[in-house]
């Protein structure tokens, strides 16, 4: 599980059949995650620009966002009210 903020969307009008529908932000993790770099994440469940969010990779993505065949590595899963890193 990775903590992060997002910081951005991506559109792609073009996709897999089975990310048809899904929305997706990128989401920079938090410097205590000690990750390098940006994720895409897809999000279903609503998260804007600029709020914190859980996100989940791997197959938990794929689990996580209801979606077992799609190619996701990535998803959002949470909206973070309270860290003490923030």
């Amino acid at each position: 599980m990775i903590i992060g903020k997002v910081i951005g969307s991506v559109v792609s009008t073009r996709k897999n059949e089975n990310l048809v529908g899904n929305k997706f932000m990128i989401v920079e993790p938090l410097k205590s995650m000690k990750m390098a770099g940006n994720l895409v994440a897809t999000d279903n469940i609503g998260a804007g620009i600029g709020e914190v969010v859980l996100v989940a990779t791997g197959s938990a993505a794929r689990v996580g966002c209801g979606v077992a065949s799609a190619p996701i590595d990535a998803a959002i899963v949470g909206i973070v009210d309270d860290c003490s890193e923030l």
